[in-house]
């Protein structure tokens, strides 16, 4: 719907004529008077639709939308075209007779189809063989069946011919000839029905006949049957038995479908229970073994609570009643007299016999099924051990305890019971105690643990860990916080004695591990006090002193153990980052002067590499000090080729501290570990002892050289790393007779350190000058017309052009669909509005004539009231 000069030259031409005889321009409103301002004035552009009329321009397109599209849309549904439906009108290839036909069909079909599917009171007859259902839903002829029980639900052909052939008075096929020639009067229904009967009785005693038949037949011939058996039994021949042939063994799959079917079935098991229930159960455990081992140490008996007597029922015959003394007399005569004295009470010979017998009241009743320790079988021993001194009612009597104390004044033997008693008391002394309270002091821990061996230690650190765990009670945390640095004193100073006691501390680890898991604060604290401790201690030596020596193997224990509580791979971590500071200043700032010196030094070199192994850290420090060791074991230092740094030196006092000279040392050598003990002190040695230990370090410090290679082989400047090693093991230790151990050691170094590829090059300057690029002659493009894009034919241009114009259509096109639409919709709701007030109207003129029917028809009803 574009807009179209043509109606604006009507419209102005409609307008009067001026004064001077020309067209008089209508004067717009200037409300309705858009001005489409320019933002720069172009010289020689012709400015168009600079003022605008959008709302003469919405007029005249409504009134054109309103001649055209609403017409349409008034007539969308009206048809002034007649057409013909008649079936087959215009196709000659059917007949007239055949179109007569279909046209009938269709009519007859039009009539039957019901008018609306919901409309259930249309004329409709439905039929069953010509009959009509109503009629036969009258039940006018509804015959009652004489027949037996045995008959029912059998129907005759005429029967079924009678009930459901469609009605009729008569069977099909049933007229006969009268003698005369002519047929019979057809018989009643009556008579049809009485034959029936007549006819259907007969056939059953026919069939009852025929049974009675069969039956008799059927017992005549079991009967012959049995006489012709006996004649036909016989036993059949081994020979015959033995050749038939045998069953086959089932195979592996029919085995194992019955294997699977008589395999156990899976049964419910319990919920697991969380870390407190566990820990709660434990600590109930070990106060209950605690309990038991105070009162065997102390020789009383169980409590009355635990030897309750079970529940008798009313029913009880005590059967299983024994006496608990045995008040008989032994019978004796004297002089031909009975001797009817009473026995003194102490008599040894029943007391014996009293403390026998409760001794095998205490074994039995102490048995394992009444044991309540579930891991100790001293536990099983002692509970029996302990009833032995009971008494009848299952308390300890203060007259036996008098008997106890009388016998060894008096000279007698102490009975087995006693003795059995006294040893288990001994023996529940000696056991460890099954609870424990947390130490407050290490001086507390140490006494718990100093003199036991390494497994008790063990088990009193554990059960004290179980004892007081953290769900169990609100101060057990704090406590157990304490306990990981007691331990860590503890360890220090088994470290530190003499000797040192490496085992314990290699099993007290596992503990201390527990601990860190559970509190891993107060541990790295712990540790990072302990660290820093040593760190000042060394400092401080090297103000006063100028040089620091290495640390006590206490220190060493504790770095060790610090990168097996905590991860060493982490790139910054509280706990380790300050460890590794610690053993470079140790590398660094602690000179070598003697061979312990080396196995310390050694032995930091080896954590430093248990350190680093995840991350591949560089280490500058540990190849340095592993180049100075190499540097004390070669005498001659001539030609180095490398470069030593703090704290070795190229000339000096220590500088051949690892030299061997002795040949018959170096034949007697066996390589072997360096023992840890060395790191906390060397004893007296003899020459030859001391050169084996030289070549030990030796050995150690060219395996730490190998992992090291191993390590930074990846590593870019790997092979200007490896430089001072690989001069020290080429020039220098190849020349010595070292054991054949040591050089092929040295040998799958230097192969390892030449497997390695290089990773950089070193800069070269060119021997030549570099080639120049080529260069392109620029494309020089002809402006043709300012403001147009350039570089393109008359074809391309008029391309675009034509692709703007149908972008430029396309928009408007789909602008006067979106208008005609909004038109559409604009009219359907004003149709819908006029309907709706139309209905009101209605509605109100229905109410208005109901209101005054209502009002009339109650006058009417006042008037014959009163009258």
């Amino acid at each position: 719907m574009g807009k179209t000069r043509s109606a604006a030259r009507g419209k102005a031409s409609a307008a009067p004529a001026g004064p001077w005889g020309g067209r008089a321009r209508p004067n717009p409103n200037p409300f309705e008077v858009k001005v489409n301002r320019q933002k720069f004035q172009v010289l020689g552009r012709k400015t168009r639709h600079d003022v605008g009329l959008p709302g003469v321009s919405r007029a005249r397109a409504l009134q054109k939308r309103t001649q055209t599209l609403l017409k349409e849309y008034k007539e969308r549904d009206k048809c002034s075209v007649f057409r013909d439906k008649r079936f087959g009108e215009h196709d000659s290839s059917i007949s007239p007779e055949e179109k007569m036909m279909k046209r009938f069909a269709l009519e007859q079909q039009r009539q039957h189809e019901k008018k609306s599917i919901y409309n259930l009171n249309e004329d409709e007859e439905l039929t069953h063989y010509g009959q009509s259902l109503a009629d036969i839903e009258k039940h006018n002829d509804i015959v009652d069946s004489d027949s037996d029980a045995e008959d029912r639900g059998v129907l005759s052909a005429e029967l079924t011919a009678t009930h459901f052939g469609g009605g009729g008075g008569r069977l099909p096929g049933k007229a006969t000839q009268q003698p005369g020639g002519g047929e019979e009067p057809p018989k009643s229904r009556r008579e049809l029905i009485e034959e029936l009967i007549a006819r259907s009785k007969q056939e059953k005693r026919e069939r009852q006949a025929q049974r009675e038949d069969a039956l008799e037949l059927t017992e005549k011939l079991d009967q012959d049957w049995k006489e012709i058996q006996a004649l036909l039994a016989r036993k059949t021949p081994k020979s015959e038995s033995g050749g038939r042939k045998e069953k086959p063994e089932p195979d592996a799959y029919d085995m194992m479908v019955r294997e699977l079917g008589f395999e156990m079935k899976v049964q419910p098991s319990n919920r697991m229970k969380t870390e407190e229930e566990l820990a709660r159960e434990e600590q109930e455990r070990l106060k209950r073994l605690e309990a038991e081992r105070l009162r065997r140490m102390l020789g009383r008996e169980e409590d009355a609570h635990s030897k309750r007597p079970k529940h008798l029922s009313a029913d009880d015959l005590n059967d299983g009643f024994v006496l608990d003394t045995d008040d008989r007399r032994l019978l004796s005569y004297k002089d031909g007299k009975m001797n009817v004295e009473e026995e003194p009470s102490g008599d040894p010979s029943g007391g014996e016999s009293r403390e026998e017998e409760e001794e095998g009241e205490g074994w039995s009743e102490g048995g394992p099924e009444d044991s309540d320790s579930p891991d100790g079988h001293s536990d099983l021993e002692s509970d029996a051990g302990s009833e032995d001194a009971r008494g009848p009612d299952g308390l300890e009597s203060d007259a036996e305890g008098e008997d106890a104390s009388e016998r060894p004044q008096r000279g007698q033997r102490p009975s087995p019971g006693e003795q059995l008693t006294r040893d288990d008391r001994a023996a529940a002394r000696a056991e460890l105690p099954y609870t424990f309270a947390v130490p407050e002091s290490c001086e507390e821990l140490k006494s718990l643990l100093l003199g036991k061996s390494t497994e008790d230690q063990l088990l009193v650190v554990e059960r004290i860990q179980k004892c007081n765990h953290p769900s169990l009670a609100v101060g057990n945390k704090a406590k157990l916080e304490k306990l990981f640095g007691f331990l860590l004193e503890y360890i220090g100073d088994l470290a530190a004695s003499d000797p040192p006691e490496l085992g314990v501390i290699d099993k007290l680890v596992l503990p201390l591990y527990n601990l860190c898991q559970m509190f891993p604060e107060s541990a790295s604290d712990a540790v990072k006090f302990v660290l820093r401790d040593a760190m000042h201690e060394m400092e401080g030596t090297v103000e006063t002193t100028g040089r620091a020596a290495f640390p006590g193997l206490d220190v060493l224990i504790y770095l060790k153990i610090a990168g097996m509580l905590f991860p060493t791979s982490d790139f910054w971590h509280p706990v380790i980052t300050p460890a590794l500071l610690c053993l470079s200043q140790l590398l660094t700032k602690c000179p070598v002067q003697s061979l312990q010196d080396v196995v310390k030094g050694l032995f930091v070199c080896c954590v430093f590499l248990d350190y680093v192994s995840l991350s591949q850290r560089f280490i500058p420090e540990l190849i340095n000090f592993l180049t100075g060791i190499l540097h004390m074991a070669t005498p001659n230092k001539q030609s180095q080729g490398y470069t030593l740094v703090h704290p070795f030196r190229a000339h000096g006092k220590n500088s051949e501290l690892l030299s061997v000279s002795d040949e018959e040392d170096m034949a007697t050598w066996q390589r072997r570990s360096l023992p840890l003990q060395w790191a906390g002190g060397l004893k007296a040695q003899t020459e030859t002892e001391a050169n084996h230990t030289r070549l030990s370090c030796l050995a150690v410090c060219l395996a730490l050289v190998r992992r090291c290679v191993v390590a930074y082989g990846p590593l870019p400047s790997f092979h200007d790393i490896a430089q001072p090693l690989r001069a020290l093991l080429t020039e220098h230790l190849s020349a010595r007779c070292y054991p054949p151990t040591l050089q092929d050691l040295s040998r799958s170094i230097l192969t390892e350190m030449e497997s390695q590829p290089r990773h950089c090059r070193p800069l070269v300057c060119e021997k030549s000058k570099p080639v120049p690029l080529k260069l392109f002659t620029p494309r020089l493009v002809k402006v043709l017309e300012f403001g147009r894009k350039q570089g393109s034919t008359k074809e391309e241009q008029e391309r675009r052009r034509l692709i703007h114009k149908h972008k430029r259509e396309f928009k408007g096109a789909v602008r006067e669909i979106r208008r005609d639409n909004q038109f559409l919709a604009r009219m359907r709701l004003s149709e819908i509005m006029e309907r709706d007030a139309e209905r009101k109207r209605k509605v109100k003129q229905l109410f208005n004539s109901l209101a005054t029917q209502e009002g009339e028809w109650k006058a009417l009803k006042r008037k014959k009231f009163k009258k």
